[in-house]
């Protein structure tokens, strides 16, 4: 059995090195952003920071109810995503033919990068999905942006917004990447309660908008097991499809598929 330092230094180590755009030559190709859904009727629910062990029952209760869902997944945030249980999480939210997106390697803060280590981000957990199903994805999100634990939520905070500049949408752009925000967010990564969550869907739906692209996070236990359930209750009830990013915006979920990569020596894990 490898050792979790051994691991880790699997899953920092193993690629090596990538051609990168060089910024003062490129033509500028800023990204476009997604705040929201554009095909009526439609809600897109995602979820950040996976791989994670509640990615099979969230799979579960989206395909119980016909409904799709979009995973926004890191490399190396909770765990590496060549472990062999978060490989087999990540098939298992793809062959079930729910949508995989870009939530960069290690889930830093892509405003304090440099241009080189904001493509190092993007592109190894690009590459690593497609090592994994074979599907390049069309689509990402920037962390939310950091909110310190001492400072206390105001209006202005109460929801997380991706956090991105001009040049972390250049890249994108240039990645063939649509970055994707949304315009509801659970609040379950900033400690909100169930209720809360609860309340914040019902508040939506009662309005009634047209669609609806809901930010959540399934690292939380109880977002995959209590909230989820009632969204999906509520949204079908309320007459909206529950559909993947991609369907919800009318575009490719991803810019290629091909066969998958064996596991090698590099990503092995036995």
């Amino acid at each position: 059995m490898i050792s979790l330092a051994a691991l880790t230094t699997l899953c920092l180590a193993f690629l090596g090195t990538q051609a990168l755009p060089t910024n003062s030559t490129l033509e500028r190709r800023a990204a476009t952003v997604y705040t929201k859904c554009t095909t009526p009727n439609t809600v897109a629910i995602t979820f950040d920071d996976g791989p994670y062990s509640y990615t099979y029952d969230i799979v579960n209760a989206l395909d119980a109810a016909g409904a799709k869902g979009t995973f926004f997944v890191n490399g190396n945030n909770w765990g590496c995503i060549y472990d062999q249980a978060n490989v087999d999480r990540v098939k298992y939210a793809y062959n079930h033919g729910h949508q995989l997106a870009s939530h960069t390697w290690a889930h830093k803060d892509l405003n304090t990068l440099t241009w080189d280590q904001i493509h190092d981000e993007m592109w190894r957990v690009e590459q690593a999905l497609v090592r994994i199903t074979g599907a390049y994805p069309a689509f990402m999100r920037p962390r939310e942006y950091p909110v310190l634990d001492s400072t206390p939520l105001t209006a202005d905070l109460e929801i997380a917004y991706g956090n991105y500049n001009s040049m972390v949408l250049d890249a994108s752009g240039i990645r063939g990447q649509g970055v994707v925000i949304w315009d509801l967010d659970s609040g379950d990564s900033t400690g909100a309660s169930v209720q809360s969550s609860k309340n914040t869907y019902s508040s939506r739906i009662s309005a009634h908008p047209s669609t609806i692209l809901a930010l959540n996070h399934e690292t939380i236990e109880t977002t995959a097991h209590q909230v989820l359930p009632y969204a999906i209750q509520q949204l079908k009830a309320a007459g909206y499809r529950l559909v993947t990013v991609a369907e919800c915006l009318g575009k490719p979920a991803y810019q290629s598929v091909v066969a998958p990569s064996p596991r090698d020596v590099r990503v092995s894990l036995t």
